[in-house]
C-alpha cells in the first residue's frame, strides 16, 4: 500500500495589495526593480477580523466540492498563525467543515516546510494503516505579525490557505523524504514576544533594520542576508542527497518545485544545481510568499496551466524559519 496527493485546492483572501499600492506608502523605494528581481507583484492579505482558520475553511469547502469529505479520516493543520493558544485548531476546523468525530486531528507548527513535512507525515499515517485519508491543511496570515512600517516584509509576504487530500493507493506516489533542522538559527526568522518566554510588550520599542523597515519585537523580524545564505548553501547539496536516497538523476525528474520564497533565491538554487529554468517552477508573482502554502499553490498551478503529461514527478523542497528543511520526490496527475 502507498499514498498519493488525490487532489490539491487554495484560497486567498479578497484583500490585494499591489506593488503600486505599496509605492504610495513608501513612495522612496522603486518596486519595479523590487519586481523584477524578487518576481512578486501582488500578495493578499487577510481582513481584521479575518484569521487563518477562516481561510483553511473556505480552502477545504473548495476541495470538498469534488471529494467527498465524509472519507476524512484525519487532519494535518500546518500553521503559525493559530487560532488560539490552546486548543488546536484542527479540532475547530473539524466542527466547522462537520468531518466525522472519529477523525484524528492536530496541529503543527512549521512555515516554509511544512507542507513537504506533512506530505511525509501523510504517507507513514497511511501506510502504517493509522488513515486512509489524510487532509492537510496549511494556513498562514502573517501580515498581522508584521509591523506596518516594514517595508521589505509586507512586500514579500501574503496570506494563503491550502487544502490536500492524500489518500492509500496502489500506485505510490510519495516516496522518501529527507528532513533537516539547525535550531541555533531560531531567531534569524521570528516573532520574539506573544509565547510563554516573552509575553506581548504594549510599550514595545521600534528597531530599524535592514534598508529603512522598522519592527517591534511584537512583530514579525526576518533577517534576509542570513536566510539567504542558510538557504543557497544549505539546500542545493541537501537536494543532491534527496535525488540519492530515491535513485534518481536530476535529467529524469519532471519538475523541481520549491518553496517560493522570492524569485532571486530560487535562481541562485537552481543554478547551483545546474537545472534548467524549463525544469524549475517558479510561480509567485500573484500572492507571494505564502509561507507553508507557497508549494501546494504551486504545484496546483502547475498541473492546471503547465503539465502537458498525464502524470509527472516532482521534487518538491521547503525551508526556512526554524531553521527547518525537508524534500522528497512525488508524483502527481495532471487533474491534481
Amino acid at each position: 500500500m502507498g499514498a498519493r496527493i488525490q487532489a490539491i485546492e487554495y484560497y486567498f483572501p479578497e484583500q490585494k495589495i499591489t506593488n503600486q499600492d505599496l509605492s504610495e506608502e513608501f513612495p522612496d523605494y522603486d518596486f519595479s526593480k523590487f519586481e523584477y528581481k524578487i518576481g512578486i507583484s501582488s500578495r493578499y492579505v487577510a481582513g481584521t477580523n479575518e484569521t487563518a482558520l477562516d481561510l483553511a475553511e473556505k480552502a477545504c469547502l473548495k476541495l470538498f466540492k469534488r471529494i467527498n469529505k465524509a472519507k476524512i479520516d484525519y487532519i494535518l493543520y500546518c500553521t503559525q498563525s493559530p487560532e488560539y493558544i490552546m486548543p488546536s485548531t484542527a479540532c475547530i476546523l473539524q466542527d466547522r467543515l462537520a468531518l466525522n468525530k472519529t477523525v484524528g486531528a492536530f496541529d503543527f507548527n512549521l512555515g516554509c516546510s511544512g507542507y513537504t513535512y506533512g506530505l511525509s507525515m501523510a504517507k507513514a499515517f497511511i501506510e502504517s494503516g493509522q488513515a486512509n485519508h489524510v487532509l492537510l491543511v496549511t494556513t498562514d496570515t502573517y501580515s498581522k505579525y508584521i509591523n506596518r512600517k516594514d517595508r521589505s516584509n509586507r512586500a514579500i509576504f501574503g496570506d494563503a490557505a491550502s487544502a490536500t487530500v492524500i489518500s492509500s493507493n496502489d500506485d505510490n506516489g510519495i516516496h522518501k523524504f529527507k528532513f533537516g533542522t539547525d535550531g541555533k538559527g531560531y531567531n534569524k526568522l521570528i516573532v520574539k514576544n506573544g509565547g510563554t518566554r516573552f509575553p506581548v510588550d504594549g510599550q514595545a520599542v521600534e528597531h530599524l533594520y535592514g534598508r529603512g523597515n522598522v519592527y517591534t519585537e511584537n512583530n514579525l523580524y526576518m533577517n534576509g542576508p542570513e536566510i539567504f545564505r542558510f538557504t543557497s548553501t544549505v539546500v542545493p547539496p541537501f537536494i543532491e542527497e534527496v535525488l540519492t536516497l530515491n535513485a534518481v538523476k536530476k535529467e529524469d525528474v519532471g519538475q523541481f518545485i520549491f518553496h517560493q520564497a522570492n524569485a532571486h533565491m530560487l535562481k541562485v538554487m537552481r543554478e547551483r544545481l545546474t537545472i534548467s529554468p524549463q525544469k524549475f517552477y517558479i510561480n509567485l508573482r500573484d500572492g507571494g510568499n505564502t509561507v507553508s502554502s507557497t508549494i501546494p499553490i504551486a504545484l496546483k498551478n502547475y498541473c492546471k496551466e503547465d503539465l502537458t503529461e498525464e502524470k509527472a514527478s516532482i521534487i518538491v523542497a521547503g525551508f526556512g524559519v526554524g531553521l527547518s528543511w525537508s524534500a522528497g520526490l512525488i508524483e502527481v496527475s495532471k487533474n491534481l
